[in-house]
């Protein structure tokens, strides 16, 4: 379902409108230049595993809920699963995919990390059944070239909005999970996508009718952010 891309000067365009890296603004991962942002938090997870949000964390924790708030201080003590860092899990995943299809025709854009470990398979993940895990692509797209941008590569594959929730790998034992593509972009350029992956939320950027539409999303805890924010220092605010 996905076409791995070799001709990059499809991604000239991102380079020239990402903020300096280690800025640790927003626009150091999304292209500046769109009308609006929004940031989706990560879920975290009660200790039985039910999808909760940061707000009734930060209640927990006596913090108000703001745009740039990070887990280490909303999530003090939490007794659940913290937000998974560098992929937007299936469920959300799902329902940014349905507020984006209304402004997306035609092809769309997915790059993934050239480092994780799940690509390249055995040796470069752990494995505990004795089983070799083979890298996830075939080897003319392993050798193939390269999306450079400054401090990440990746490689870039190509396929319609619905593809992203195909996105991942199988272990030995045939148990599968998703990977959210690190970058996405339609082929208009209309809205962009970035999850870094060092980060537990993830960053639109589009229209404001399209951010709109995100915040709005049922099942998405999203906040509408500027592309220079930084979220190495946010301030911290007692409920």
């Amino acid at each position: 379902m996905l076409e791995f891309v070799r001709d990059l000067s499809v991604a000239d365009w991102i380079g020239g409108r990402l903020a300096p890296w280690k800025e640790w603004s927003l626009g150091m991962i999304v292209p500046r230049g769109y009308e609006a942002y929004a940031r989706i938090l990560h879920p975290p997870a009660l200790s039985d595993g039910t999808p909760t949000t940061w707000a009734r964390v930060s209640a927990m924790s006596g913090y108000e809920p703001h745009p740039l708030m990070q887990w280490e201080m909303a999530g003090a003590d939490w007794p659940g699963t913290e937000p998974y860092v560098g992929s937007l899990e299936s469920e959300p995943l799902t329902v940014l995919a349905d507020a984006l299809s209304a402004y997306t025709r035609g092809w769309c854009f997915f790059a993934l990390w050239e480092g994780f470990g799940w690509m390249h398979g055995s040796p470069s993940i752990g494995f505990t059944d004795g089983r070799r895990v083979p890298p996830a692509f075939a080897p003319d797209v392993m050798s193939g070239p390269r999306l450079r941008l400054p401090g990440r590569d990746y490689l870039l594959f190509r396929g319609q909005l619905p593809d992203l929730l195909h996105l991942g790998w199988t272990y030995a034992g045939g148990t599968e999970d998703l990977q959210s593509p690190n970058l996405m972009w339609p082929a208009d350029k209309s809205w962009f996508v970035a999850t870094e992956i060092d980060f537990d939320s993830t960053i639109v950027g589009g229209s404001e009718e399209l951010v709109d539409s995100v915040l709005a999303a049922d099942g998405l805890e999203a906040f509408q952010v500027d592309v220079s924010d930084r979220l190495d220092r946010p301030p911290l605010r007692k409920a």
